[in-house]
């Protein structure tokens, strides 16, 4: 099931993703349905829902009844997290063009809740203070349920969903501050989208980024180092996660600079399509 979050007529609202059935029906929240992926003769409609996913009472979230065609709402990042908790260097070849080999653990940093922006948004360059800003498309996990020490077994039962993640990185700043929160952490630097695929299966999925419908990463999440259930257990060692929060999971080879005008996307099987464009910030 693909759950997004949305705005229309200055209202902001979670739904469903699906098929136009043409009969009104809509399928039970929380269960799959048929037809997600939008045939050539069926649209795809968001049918609105009351409640939110996330909050105290997950049970009481229903459908209004009220159904809008998606080409008339406008996406936003399908979560606000309380934090988004990267992983770095979690795929061998990316950590070999970056000059290191993969690590035995995880390396872990936080970008701010402040950078998140969704399907749509502009990345903005900040151009009076970066002269390098890098894409890195990646799988990101949403925590379903608050959390903490969490075994590897048990890691699904606190999975949500997953969406497609672009890490946009500062990349002159990420080498010369030696760590990385200014590089990670501007303002839009993690677009979110399209929505959260509850449904997905992580262990082997396709990803690709396009730059200008060129592509210029190519890999699947099975080449991880570290896969989901055990990223979810190593972080959750380390600090309570929170529901909605994002854990990205590391990029493959193939990372490169943007330009003002270009337009990323960042694909992955099962999921969607996250597109956004870059733009100067003076």
């Amino acid at each position: 099931m693909r759950i997004a979050r949305f705005a229309i007529g200055g209202e902001v609202a979670y739904g469903v993703v699906e098929e136009d059935q043409g009969d009104g029906a809509s399928p039970t929240p929380g269960k799959d349905s048929p037809g997600m992926t939008g045939g050539p003769d069926r649209p795809l409609v968001i049918a609105e829902l009351h409640g939110h996913p996330f909050g105290t009472d997950p049970a009481g979230v229903r459908y209004t009844g009220r159904r809008f065609p998606l080409a008339d709402v406008r996406l936003l990042a399908p979560v606000l997290p309380s934090k988004v908790v990267a992983v770095g260097q979690n795929y061998a070849d990316h950590a070999r063009e970056m000059g290191s080999a993969a690590p035995a653990e995880p390396v872990l940093f936080l970008k701010p809740s402040t950078s998140v922006t969704g399907q749509g948004d502009p990345i903005a360059y900040p151009i009076k203070l970066t002269e390098r800003v890098d894409y890195e498309g990646e799988l990101a996990v949403i925590i379903g349920r608050l959390c903490r020490e969490v075994l590897i077994e048990r890691a699904q039962d606190v999975i949500f969903g997953y969406t497609c993640a672009n890490d946009v990185t500062a990349r002159d700043l990420q080498a010369r501050d030696g760590q990385w929160t200014r590089a990670k952490g501007f303002d839009t630097f993690c677009p979110l989208g399209p929505w959260i695929e509850t449904m997905a299966d992580p262990t082997d999925l396709a990803l690709t980024t396009s730059v200008n419908g060129e592509v210029r990463q190519r890999a699947r999440t099975s080449e991880m180092v570290h896969d989901v259930p055990a990223l979810v257990s190593f972080v959750s060692q380390v600090m309570t996660l929170l529901p909605g929060d994002v854990l990205l999971t590391g990029t493959p080879a193939g990372v490169g600079p943007l330009q003002h005008g270009d337009e990323v996307s960042v694909t992955i099987e099962s999921i969607g399509t996250l597109r956004n464009r870059v733009i100067i910030r003076d």
